[in-house]
């Protein structure tokens, strides 16, 4: 699994730790990730993501993550959120087409 926002794209970045000595050694610094579940109202369930605090307020602020996903472009989404996107949205042309 990797160290990625699912939503964003966040990952892992490299620099350097520097002493007072001016002694350079290579560090990692670390996204902070969090495993959430959040509710699709197309397709009925909850889907599980790792999303980083930024992601997750993103999303709730733009009304849930159905509104988001369908709001964002495609372009602008790393492959996992595209994929969810074609789901959520394969699901809510099947529901709009029960419902006529």
């Amino acid at each position: 699994m990797s160290r990625r926002c699912e939503i964003t794209g966040k990952r892992v970045l490299v620099g350097n730790n520097v002493s007072h000595a001016n002694n350079k050694t290579k560090r990692r610094f670390l996204p902070n990730l969090q495993d959430t579940t959040m509710l699709s109202d197309a397709l009925g369930q909850m889907v599980r993501l790792r999303l980083t605090p930024r992601a997750i307020k993103t999303i709730e602020h733009n009304g849930g993550l159905d509104s988001f996903l369908l709001s964002t472009a495609t372009a602008k989404l790393p492959p996992e959120a595209q994929a969810l996107k074609r789901r959520i949205k394969k699901a809510a042309e099947k529901r709009a087409a029960a419902a006529a």
